[in-house]
C-alpha cells in the first residue's frame, strides 16, 4: 500500500484533486483512511465507475442515479442501494467515488 508521504493531494473531503493520478495503491490507502478493506466486490464497483468516468466525464451526479447505473451494468443483484451501502458506508456514490478516485458527485449531501 501506498504510504501518506506519496499520496497524491486530497481535498479536505479526501477526494483526489486530479483524478489522473489514481492508481489501486492509491484506492487501498483512500479505501485503508475511511476504514474499509476492498474485497473483489469492491473493486468491481470501482472498476464500474472509473469506466464510467472515463464515458462520461463525470461521476454519477447522485446516488439514485448511482444505484440505477450499477443496476443497468452490474445487474439488479448488485444495482441496489442496500448491496451498495454494505460496500460503502454512508452514501454509496460518495464514498465508492472517493475510493475510486473521482470527483464528488454533485448531488450527494
Amino acid at each position: 500500500m501506498i504510504n501518506a508521504s506519496n499520496m497524491p493531494l486530497r481535498n479536505n473531503e479526501g477526494f483526489l484533486e486530479d483524478a489522473h493520478s489514481w492508481t489501486p495503491q492509491v484506492a487501498e490507502r483512500i479505501a485503508a483512511d475511511n476504514g474499509l478493506e476492498l474485497s473483489p466486490a469492491h473493486w468491481e464497483v470501482v472498476r464500474f465507475l472509473r469506466n464510467f468516468y472515463q464515458q462520461h466525464a463525470m461521476s454519477p451526479p447522485s446516488n439514485r442515479l448511482f444505484v440505477k447505473a450499477v443496476k443497468e451494468v452490474l445487474g439488479e443483484d448488485k444495482g441496489n442501494s442496500i448491496y451498495l451501502m454494505q460496500l460503502f458506508s454512508g452514501t454509496p456514490a460518495k464514498s465508492a467515488c472517493r475510493v475510486a478516485g473521482l470527483p464528488r458527485p454533485t448531488n450527494c449531501l
